[in-house]
């Protein structure tokens, strides 16, 4: 199902097929898993990142202790 035709659904709901309502929660359960997946994804990414510059930062600040 395309995102135009859910975006409609979703505007008029209360008007539409018991059918047309099924695909446009798969559709919704389906992009809401994705972007769930994503931003995980993106989490762990991001604490990476973090650990690796505050070990770096550690280093750099020992090697310029006076």
């Amino acid at each position: 199902m395309e995102e135009k035709k859910v975006k409609e659904i979703i505007k008029d709901y209360q008007n539409q097929s018991n059918n047309d309502l099924k695909k446009a929660m798969d559709f919704l359960q389906e992009d809401f898993e994705k972007t769930k997946k994503l931003i995980l994804d993106l989490t762990y990414h991001l604490d990476g990142t973090e650990l690796a510059y505050n070990n770096i930062l550690k280093e750099f600040r020992k090697r310029t202790k006076k």
